[in-house]
């Protein structure tokens, strides 16, 4: 009896997800000696896995988190603002083309240090663009490069504006291990009259069927310390004396944490509907 095979395909599925993603999106590529591969006696080609960076909606900044405060406007109202502060960089290191690279993006560089601080390799990267040694090396997909060159700086304040619209990505504050209360929120069960179910995470499961616990399972675990993006921030202040940004709301991380500042997509105005 002849069986039918459904052929899936993985890039349709990954299209769906594109824009859940936060800073990258896995895809499927064939591999380069594709004509070695796409053959009859292969019906199923192999295909490698790689991780691409998402396209930006715009050239973006990294900056340090200092902290919240307060922050009131004119009328009165309060707002929970945290504060952002550069340090010395924000320096275009490379630029990637189609050409050269195969794909469209520009290389920062982020917070000056010391040279025996970086590798051989990193301070060799570093001296064939002609900028300072720089902690942080970042990419901004784009699609189009035109106006940017190496060792030019890019200022806050030229690229955003108060009021502006902006997705913060960073690592947030690691936890450790912790229970299923404080991680995922659960409930306790009473702590007297002889009850023996305080803080404990209960029944996970049937016994026989189907005798073992389904995947995602939400159970105790490491929580934190993952990388996380906050999209639609709104720019509060721009403090050109200070060189910091007020952005409303709280960001990834701890004082000292490294940010990643990017205009935010917005379906219909800076990303095409389909």
């Amino acid at each position: 009896m002849a069986m039918a095979m459904a052929v899936v395909s993985f890039p349709s599925l990954l299209q769906k997800s594109a824009l859940s993603s936060s800073l990258f999106t896995p895809t499927f590529l064939p591999a380069k000696s594709s004509s070695s591969i796409l053959t009859k006696s292969s019906p199923n080609p192999k295909r490698h896995f790689v991780v691409s960076a998402s396209m930006e909606a715009g050239i973006g900044v990294m900056g340090s988190k200092l902290g919240m405060m307060t922050f009131f406007e004119e009328d009165g109202t309060v707002v929970p603002v945290t504060v952002v502060g550069f340090r010395e960089g924000n320096i275009v290191t490379q630029i990637k083309t189609l050409a050269t690279d195969g794909y469209d993006a520009v290389q920062i560089g982020y917070r000056r240090v010391r040279d025996k601080k970086l590798t051989k390799p990193e301070t060799g990267h570093l001296q064939k663009a002609g900028v300072i040694p720089m902690r942080h090396l970042q990419e901004f997909r784009l699609t189009n490069v035109e106006g940017f060159e190496t060792n030019q700086k890019l200022v806050f304040d030229e690229i955003f504006k108060e009021g502006d619209l902006v997705d913060v990505a960073g690592t947030t504050i690691g936890k450790g291990f912790q229970g299923g209360i404080k991680r995922h929120h659960f409930r306790r069960g009473q702590m007297t009259h002889g009850s023996k179910s305080h803080r404990a995470l209960g029944s996970i499961g049937a016994g026989t069927t189907p005798g073992r616990v389904y995947k995602g399972k939400k159970m105790p675990g490491r929580m934190g310390g993952t990388r996380t993006k906050i999209r639609k921030l709104k720019i509060v202040k721009v403090d050109k004396d200070l060189n910091v940004v007020m952005i409303k709301g709280a960001l990834p991380g701890k004082p000292g944490n490294l940010l990643r500042i990017t205009p935010a997509k917005i379906v219909g105005v800076n990303i095409p509907k389909n």
